[in-house]
C-alpha cells in the first residue's frame, strides 16, 4: 500500500488540503480507499483531518486532509555564483523561513560554501518548533552533479571539479541524514512542472541563467537528465561556430557563451570589474531609457537567445517555455527579438501551441526544486522509513 499513500500524500503536498471526496476522484479509488490510507499517515504524524468550511450544502460533509505542514519539513539549499540560501520549507511547499548570505566569486571554494549552508542550515533546524521533524535535505547547484552522491563533477563558473559537495554538507550538518544534490536548471524544471507554471503539462524546457546558462526538459512527465545525471546542458548547445565567443568550457560559440552574463556586459560596453544580476539589470534599464549601445546589447543577445530557443522547439516541440534566473530579465527585455527568431527559424506545427513566459515561482524555482529533491524519498514511501524522528 506504500504506493498508494505515497500517491496521497503527494496530492496533498502539491495541492494542499483536499477532501477524501476530491482525493478519491483523483486517485480514482472509493472513498473507503481514501479513509484507509489517510488514517495510516495521520497514525504517522503525515498528514491531518478537519471539518470544511461551514456551506449551505446538503447532506454530510467531506472531511478535508491537509498535510502536517507543522510538523513536517525539509531543509533546501541553493547555491548560485553570487549567493547561499537555506530554508525550512514545509510538507506543502510554503517556505517557513529562510537565510542568504553573498557568495564571492573566489574559485574553487567548497569548505566556505559547506561552512554557511552548514551554519544556515544549523539554525533553521535548531529554531524548528519542538516536534517538528525534519524529513529530508535537498541541495541545487549551479553545476553538473553525479546523482548517485552529490558529487559537483564540474562547476565551470568558480572551478569546481569532482568536488564531494553533498558528502560534505551532509557530514558538517550533523544530521544523520544524506544530501540529495542535483543541478538547478533540473530542479527548476522539476519545480515549475510540479507546481509552477508547467503544472499539469506532459512537457516544457527551462532556461536557467546565473552567470552562464543551464536547462531541464521535462518530456512525457519526466526530466530528462540522461545516461549520468547530466543532460540538458542547453548552455553548451553550439549556436555561434564560426566566430563565437569563448565559452567558460573551453569552447566557442555555446548558447552560454553569446547570451550570458559576459557577453549582455561585455556588448552594452562595461568594464571587466562589473559583474552580477544587478549590473545585468542596469544594463536592461538604460537600454529601455534609450541607451543606444544597451538597446543594441540586448537586442544581440535577444536574437542569439532567439537562435537557441528555436533550436530546443523545432527538437522537442514543448508546451511551454521558460526562463528563470537572469535569464527572465534577458528575456522580458528582448521577447521580441526571441519571438521573431521563433516566427522564422521554427517549424509552423511546432510554434503553433508553445508558450513562453518566466516562472511562477520567482527567483525560488532553484529553491523549491531542491525541496522536492528533499521531500522525494518520503513521499515515495512514506511509511517506509518508520517513525520520523523529532527534532530535539
Amino acid at each position: 500500500m506504500s504506493k498508494a499513500e505515497g500517491a496521497l500524500l503527494r496530492h496533498v503536498h502539491v495541492a494542499g488540503p483536499l477532501t477524501r471526496a476530491a482525493l478519491a476522484e483523483r486517485m480514482g479509488v472509493n472513498r473507503s480507499t481514501v479513509l484507509a490510507l489517510t488514517s495510516r499517515l495521520a497514525r504517522a504524524g503525515l498528514v491531518h483531518e478537519h471539518a470544511p468550511p461551514a456551506n449551505r450544502r446538503v447532506g454530510r460533509p467531506s472531511l478535508v486532509v491537509a498535510p502536517a505542514a507543522e510538523r513536517v519539513y525539509a531543509l533546501a539549499f541553493d547555491v548560485a555564483v553570487d549567493r547561499l540560501t537555506a530554508a525550512r520549507v514545509a510538507l506543502g511547499g510554503q517556505v517557513l523561513a529562510r537565510r542568504a548570505v553573498p557568495r564571492p566569486r573566489a574559485g574553487a571554494d567548497l569548505e566556505v560554501v559547506v561552512e554557511a549552508l552548514a551554519s544556515m542550515g544549523t539554525e533553521l533546524h535548531r529554531t524548528a518548533p519542538p516536534g517538528s521533524v525534519c524529513a529530508g535535505v535537498g541541495a541545487s547547484y549551479c553545476g553538473m552533479i553525479r546523482r548517485a552522491d552529490g558529487m559537483v563533477r564540474y562547476g565551470p563558473d568558480l572551478g569546481w571539479v569532482d568536488q564531494a559537495f553533498g558528502a560534505a554538507l551532509g557530514a558538517r550538518l550533523g544530521l544523520g541524514l544524506p544530501v540529495t544534490v542535483g543541478n538547478e536548471a533540473h530542479l527548476g524544471a522539476m519545480a515549475e512542472h510540479v507546481r509552477g507554471a508547467g503544472a499539469g503539462l506532459r512537457n516544457l524546457i527551462y532556461l536557467h541563467g546565473d552567470v552562464g546558462v543551464g536547462g531541464g526538459i521535462i518530456v512525457g512527465g519526466e526530466l530528462l537528465d540522461g545516461d549520468g545525471g547530466y543532460g540538458c546542458e542547453l548552455g553548451h548547445m553550439l549556436v555561434n561556430p564560426y566566430d563565437g565567443r569563448v565559452c567558460s568550457c573551453g569552447s566557442r560559440g555555446c548558447l552560454e557563451a553569446e547570451v550570458g552574463e559576459r557577453a549582455l556586459l561585455d556588448a552594452a560596453g562595461r568594464p571587466a570589474d562589473r559583474i552580477g544580476r544587478d549590473e545585468v539589470r542596469s544594463v536592461i534599464a538604460d537600454a529601455a531609457a534609450g541607451d543606444r549601445q544597451a538597446a543594441a546589447a540586448v537586442r544581440s543577445i535577444g536574437d542569439w537567445l532567439g537562435i537557441g530557443v528555436a533550436t530546443l522547439i523545432n527538437l522537442f516541440n514543448p508546451g511551454l517555455l521558460i526562463f528563470g534566473g537572469m535569464m527572465s530579465d534577458v528575456y522580458l527585455a528582448a521577447a521580441d527579438r526571441v519571438r521573431a527568431r521563433i516566427a522564422i527559424n521554427v517549424l509552423p506545427v511546432s510554434r503553433e501551441r508553445v508558450r513562453l513566459c518566466t516562472p511562477v515561482l520567482g527567483d525560488d524555482t532553484t529553491l523549491a526544486g531542491a525541496a522536492e529533491l528533499a521531500f522525494a524519498d518520503l513521499l515515495a514511501d512514506p511509511l517506509g522509513q518508520g517513525a520520523l524522528a523529532p527534532t530535539a
